[in-house]
């Protein structure tokens, strides 16, 4: 999955994980999620499988998604469920903000005040992954796997204030499992992944 020597800024990552912490690893916990966020930056785009629950309170949706990310250029979602929509792809470019199914605009609405939509679930988790505040890590177990759960929110908000993103990685493989968004305390997203796949730029060859 991984390949080759990551160049990242590490005193960004420092900083960046300057809140990490708490029960369940602690110092263990913050050096893994210091590698992880380091391989998901310098990686070039991923494949998954994605499980996607939207909870608007008085109705949930359920999608299946497989996803094929980019860092740059066009990302594909293509729907396998529910079967209404199943084999529609979803094309995203950076910057947009709505999506096309075919021609034809179709969303389900806003889940939280930032406008984060079912369909833009894998952008936010992977964004957040990549460059969201590290409030807490801490290592445990997800459905018998060693895992490393991270927490994300504002800097200056508390638990379960504002906008506030849960993520689970396997400790081994650094594959993200598991995401969770929730506003003011509900949560408005729940994402299970499986078969993630990382993706990164060849390294060149070493010149004779």
């Amino acid at each position: 999955m991984r390949k080759g020597r990551l160049c990242v800024p590490m005193i960004v990552l420092c900083l960046l994980l300057a809140a990490c912490g708490g029960e369940g690893g602690g110092s263990e916990a913050e050096e893994l999620a210091l590698v992880i966020r380091g391989e998901y930056l310098a990686m070039t785009g991923c494949t998954a499988h994605m499980e996607v629950t939207a909870d608007y309170g008085q109705r949930v949706y359920t999608y299946g998604i497989d996803l094929t990310w980019q860092r740059e250029g066009e990302s594909t979602l293509t729907l396998t469920a529910p079967e209404n929509v199943a084999g529609t792809t979803v094309r995203i470019q950076a910057g947009e903000t709505w999506l096309d199914f075919d021609g034809v605009r179709v969303e389900t609405g806003a889940l939280a005040d930032s406008g984060l939509t079912p369909v833009g679930a894998a952008h936010a988790l992977l964004t957040c992954t990549r460059e969201g505040f590290l409030a807490e890590c801490t290592l445990e177990t997800l459905d018998e796997t060693r895992s490393l759960h991270v927490t994300s929110r504002d800097p200056e908000a508390g638990a379960g204030e504002g906008v506030e993103t849960q993520l689970w990685f396997d400790a081994a493989t650094h594959a993200l499992l598991r995401g969770e968004i929730s506003s003011d305390g509900f949560t408005v997203l729940q994402c299970e992944l499986t078969d993630f796949q990382m993706m990164f730029a060849e390294s060149p060859s070493p010149a004779p």
